[in-house]
Order: C-alpha cells, then sequence, then structure tokens
C-alpha cells in the first residue's frame, strides 16, 4: 500500500485474489463464502487495515440515513416512461418525511454493478428500493446474499422471498377485458409486456382468465409480446392486424404501448372506437391526453413509491419483518371504448 489513499472493497479484491461481491460478503457476515475465502479476505482486510464505510460513519447509530432506488434501465427509458416518474415522486415523498436521503442509481452495465457492489459493501446506504426486476437478473439474489435491506416494485415470481410491492396486475387486466366483453366486442387482442417480468406475465393471465371466465376464446394470434415502450406498441399493433384483420379490441399493459397502438390504428386507417377499442394499463398522464382520451386500468404508481419507502424504513429503523402487498387498481372509462 502506497501513500495516504484509503483503501477500498476493490483493493482488498485484489489483494485476496477475490471478487468485490465476495468481500462484500465477509464484510457483511454472509455464510455463503468458503473457509480459504474468508480467511484471505480477513488478511487483506487486515493488512490494509480496510475500514468498511458503516464503520467509520456510522459507530452511534449504525446508520447512514440514505437509500439507494435502483433502476436496471437505460436513461431513455427513464426518461420516457411516466410511471418511473411517478415512482420516484411518490418514494423521495415519504423519504423526506423521515430525513432520508434518496440515491438514484441506474445500473445498465458492468461498471454500474460493479459501483453498486462497493455502495452496498461500504455500506454508504441503509437499503435498496429496487425496480424494474427481470427473471434473470441477479441483482436481487445479490442484496439478498449480501443481507441488505431490500424492497421491490413488483415481484420476480409467485414465490419472492423479499419485501415488495406490487399492483393487482392480473385483476386490473381482467377488468379490462370484462369491459371490453361487455361493450359487445369478441376478438379481443393483447399487446403485453417483457414476458421475463412478473407484471407482463400476470396481466397477460389476467386477460386470458377473463375470456375463461366468459366462455370466450383466447386464440393465440391475438397476443403479441412487446416491450412497454411506444414503439414497441406500435410494433406489435401492426403484427397483430396483420395475423387478425378482424381484431376489435385490443388491451395494451401499459399506456405508452397504447399510445403506439393507437398511432398504428390511425395509420391504417382504423377508428377508435368505432373499429377497434383501446385500452392500456397505469393511467399516466398520458391517457388523458391521446385521440380519442384512453380507457385504461389505474395502478396509484405514487403510493406504490410511497408504500415502498415506508416498508425499507420499517426494516431499517425498527427492524420490521419482511413485508408483501398488492395494491388495488382501478377501471377508468373514456373515449377509446
Amino acid at each position: 500500500m502506497t501513500g495516504n489513499r484509503r483503501p477500498t472493497i476493490k483493493t482488498v479484491a485484489a489483494r485476496a485474489g477475490v471478487g468485490r461481491t465476495t468481500v462484500s460478503r465477509v464484510v457483511n457476515g454472509s455464510d455463503l463464502v468458503s473457509a480459504d475465502a474468508r480467511a484471505r479476505v480477513l488478511a487483506a482486510i487486515k493488512e490494509l487495515n480496510y475500514v468498511p464505510n458503516s464503520v467509520a460513519r456510522g459507530l452511534v447509530t449504525n446508520r447512514t440515513d440514505a437509500v439507494a432506488l435502483v433502476i436496471p434501465e437505460s436513461e431513455s427509458r427513464l426518461g420516457s416512461e411516466p410511471f418511473f416518474a411517478a415512482l420516484i415522486r411518490g418514494v423521495s415523498g415519504a423519504l423526506a418525511e423521515t430525513r432520508t436521503q434518496l440515491q438514484l442509481m441506474l445500473v445498465r452495465d458492468r461498471a454500474e454493478r460493479d459501483q453498486l457492489t462497493d455502495t452496498v459493501a461500504a455500506r454508504r446506504v441503509d437499503g435498496v428500493l429496487l425496480v424494474s426486476v427481470h427473471a434473470r437478473d441477479q441483482l436481487p439474489a445479490m442484496l439478498e446474499e449480501m443481507g441488505l435491506p431490500t424492497v421491490l416494485a413488483g415481484r420476480r415470481d409467485a414465490g419472492e422471498r423479499l419485501s415488495y410491492v406490487d399492483s393487482d396486475n392480473a385483476g386490473g387486466a381482467a377488468a379490462a377485458v370484462r369491459h371490453l366483453l361487455g361493450r359487445g366486442r369478441g376478438r379481443i387482442a393483447t399487446i403485453t409486456g417483457p414476458l421475463d417480468m412478473d407484471v407482463g406475465r400476470s396481466r397477460l393471465e389476467g386477460w386470458r382468465a377473463a375470456h375463461e371466465e366468459a366462455g370466450a376464446p383466447a386464440a393465440a394470434e391475438l397476443v403479441e409480446a412487446g416491450d412497454f415502450t411506444e414503439e414497441g406498441g406500435g410494433r406489435a399493433m401492426r403484427l397483430l392486424l396483420e395475423r387478425r384483420p378482424d381484431l376489435d379490441a385490443v388491451f395494451a399493459a401499459s399506456d405508452l404501448m397504447a399510445v403506439g397502438a393507437l398511432a398504428e390504428l390511425r395509420r391504417q386507417g382504423r377508428r377508435v372506437p368505432d373499429d377497434v377499442a383501446v385500452i392500456g394499463f397505469e393511467d399516466s398522464i398520458l391517457a388523458r391526453h391521446t385521440d380519442p382520451p384512453l380507457t385504461t386500468v389505474r395502478q396509484p404508481v405514487e403510493e406504490l413509491g410511497r408504500t415502498m419507502a415506508r416498508i425499507l424504513t420499517d426494516i431499517t429503523r425498527h427492524g420490521a419483518p419482511r413485508q408483501q402487498m398488492t395494491l388495488p387498481t382501478e377501471l377508468v372509462v373514456r373515449d377509446s371504448t
């Protein structure tokens, strides 16, 4: 060690010949480390005189009074989707009540994932709020292994182990389809969210369940996968019309995809709702400004953010156990159906 530079977790990992995640596990008392690796890490810590940030800053309270909001998405997506803005408003509002600092972290590549690992290992935050969880995402498992309190927006699957706050995705989708069936629509397509996300699968399950409940066919050719973007909604609408030009309604699993679907229907000369009725999901500000105004399923995104923040605060400050909550949704009928 040369000079007066304070050693970091990266320095310790290099000296011990292990990864930064292994150092973090040792520092945080995880059992998921071999005896040999633990011994090498502890020797490196002693040799380098490494002091985890939480020890240096939190000897009295053992808290940093800061939490990270981690979003594994691109800046363009963060800026284009109203969901993220509403969620951040909810989170920041709830944290302001407890004088807790919010750190927004975008994790888009390996370097940013390493930065998050360093932040967690050094205990520069008391907990993490994790948004936009995909099936193959290793972040939830990594945070769980490190023992850092974590609350998810949504869940990975029905067997989720971590705390989470979700919306009633299946129930909201089913309500949308029932509404369309009640308006006499019989060939109802759906543009799903990403099917490697529970939110995408759950809204598709709701579409199917409402069809089964009504004894109506839920044909596979009426399903097209989307990606929660406007462009993805337009592309999926085009493919659906090529396969089933006779469709008379579409349930899009987000308002932004519904906006893309509306544009494609207009481009092809289809009238909404006369020829094709359209429903979205979220009730973002977009839904009130489409032409025609969009019928949609309202999910309380700001409340979801506030609830996530309050659950994390309960865990970090009061030692509360894991909490899992599902917030109700509501159908908002406008002119597109």
